[in-house]
C-alpha cells in the first residue's frame, strides 16, 4: 500500500501518471479517475498546492483472496490542500482528513497491481 501512495504522491506532484497507470489494473474506476484528475491538475502546473500527500498510518489488514488476489484496509491522512480543474476555475479547498481505504490487488504478470479501491474519510 505504501508503494501505490508513493505513486499518486509522484503523479500529483509532476502530472506523471504513466507508473501509477502501470500498477493499477485496466478496471480500476478510481485508479482510471485519480490519474485523470492528476493529468489534469497537479502540483508542476500549479492547479494543486498545499499537503496534497497521501500519508500511509497503518494497513491493519491484508488478506488473500481466491487465487490471484488480495485485499485489505489502510488508514491514511491528507493534509489541508487547494485544486483547480483549470487556470482560471476556483479553487476547491479541501481540508485535513483521515481516510480509511478498502483495496483489492489483482496478480498481473507477477506483480500485484491496483484492482480497485474505496475510502470513506474518518
Amino acid at each position: 500500500m505504501r508503494y501505490y501512495s508513493d505513486l499518486l504522491n509522484y503523479a500529483a506532484d509532476t502530472g506523471d501518471t504513466v507508473a501509477l497507470v502501470k500498477a493499477s489494473s485496466a478496471v480500476c474506476e478510481s485508479c482510471k479517475a485519480y490519474a485523470d484528475f492528476i493529468a489534469k491538475s497537479n502540483a508542476a502546473n500549479g492547479l494543486l498546492s498545499g499537503d496534497y500527500h497521501e500519508h500511509v498510518v497503518d494497513v491493519p489488514q491484508l488478506n488473500r483472496g481466491k487465487p490471484g488476489f488480495a485485499g485489505g484496509s489502510a488508514n491514511l491522512t491528507v493534509g489541508a490542500y487547494t485544486s483547480k480543474e483549470t487556470k482560471t476555475d476556483s479553487p476547491l479547498v479541501s481540508k485535513a482528513a483521515k481516510y480509511s481505504r478498502k483495496f483489492a490487488l489483482a496478480d498481473q504478470g507477477g506483480n500485484w497491481v491496483m484492482y480497485e479501491w474505496k475510502q470513506t474519510e474518518q
